[in-house]
């Protein structure tokens, strides 16, 4: 049983940063693979990405890898995406999502989800 809320959404302008932070709290937290998930209105919910229970591991989809970076630290029962370089096309609300794994890209693999997030990035 994990309960997650994330903040740090905002308006920023193209080629901005944000940095939005997931607060987990119940048990099982330091033992579940972290993700970060978006979706926009119509449009199906997309893997961002993820970090393993340690944190040795890390995953993202092509369309912000480079740009985007997950962390997490355990002991805080936090997880983090600094989100550098945006683009309109990243205008989406974003989830926090924990799971058992290994299924890290699937939404179907995580079992607790956060409210999300608005992220909106003005051309």
């Amino acid at each position: 049983q994990v309960q997650l809320v994330e903040s740090g959404g905002g308006l920023v302008q193209a080629g901005g940063s944000l940095r939005l932070s997931c607060a987990a709290s119940g048990r099982t937290f330091s033992s579940y693979v972290m993700g970060w998930f978006r979706q926009a209105p119509g449009k199906e919910r997309e893997f961002v990405a993820a970090v393993s229970w340690s944190g040795s591991r890390t995953y993202y989809a092509d369309s912000v890898k480079g740009r985007f970076t997950i962390s997490r630290d355990n002991a805080k029962n936090l997880v983090y995406l600094q989100m550098n370089s945006l683009k309109p096309e990243d205008t989406a609300v974003y989830y926090c999502a924990s799971g058992p794994g290994p299924d890290y890209s699937n939404y179907a693999g995580y079992d607790a989800w956060g409210q999300g997030t608005q992220v909106t990035v003005s051309s």
